[in-house]
């Protein structure tokens, strides 16, 4: 964890630039508009980063609702202060300090940092009310045959954001962790809803918890 705080601490400005490109946006508003969410609701982002998310889901439960941004760096949640109207807390998404259920969880670009994404959506679903959704959006390899061209650039972009280059084979791993935390969504929800953004290098879904 400690890696993961220095990596994303020493580049949170990069990060904030990165993230808030125009072409992004409609990507986490896509993501954002997934939990169904309604005025009054409780809505938490798991790894929220420098909060670029925060003013799509206040949107969803308008000046009444509660935005919750949770995230393990501080100077992350330095640049998310006044985004969103959100309450910040800096804490671990495998064990987040949150009590009682909410109305929508989002989980974005965040997965693939977990040794054990299965058991991280197993606790987060878990904090969500019967019958209200968890997201999850996140870079992934491409499937469409046209792309195979440019898997170099996109291996070199998971490498170049990975907290651990010693690994070996870092952007198969990456898929590897990405592909169990989706797959266990659609095991622990219903209504699972998937498509493929930004020429299929992303992936979001969404699904209903029980």
């Amino acid at each position: 964890m400690t890696d993961v705080r220095a990596f994303y601490g020493r580049w949170a400005r990069l990060y904030d630039r990165l993230a808030t490109l125009p072409g992004v946006k409609s990507w986490r508003r896509a993501a954002a508009r997934d939990l169904e969410l309604g005025p009054g609701e409780t809505v938490v982002e798991m790894g929220c980063g420098t909060g670029a998310n925060l003013p799509h889901l206040r949107a969803g439960v308008g000046p009444e609702g509660r935005v919750v941004g949770l995230d393990v760096t501080r100077e992350m949640l330095d640049r998310a202060r006044g985004r969103g109207d959100a309450d910040l807390l800096q804490g671990d998404a495998t064990r987040p300090p949150l009590a009682g259920a909410v109305d929508g969880l989002l989980g974005c670009f965040v997965v693939a940092m977990f040794t054990d994404p299965r058991s991280v959506v197993d606790e987060w679903c878990g904090l969500v009310a019967p019958g209200q959704r968890v997201a999850l959006l996140h870079f992934t390899r491409s499937q469409r045959p046209w792309t195979w061209p440019i898997d170099a650039l996109y291996r070199a972009f998971v490498w170049a954001s990975s907290t651990d280059k010693r690994q070996t084979g870092v952007a198969d791993s990456h898929d590897r962790r990405v592909d169990a935390a989706y797959d266990h969504l659609a095991d622990r929800t219903t209504d699972y809803r998937e498509r493929r953004l930004a020429g299929g290098y992303l992936r979001l879904a969404s699904g209903r918890v029980e």
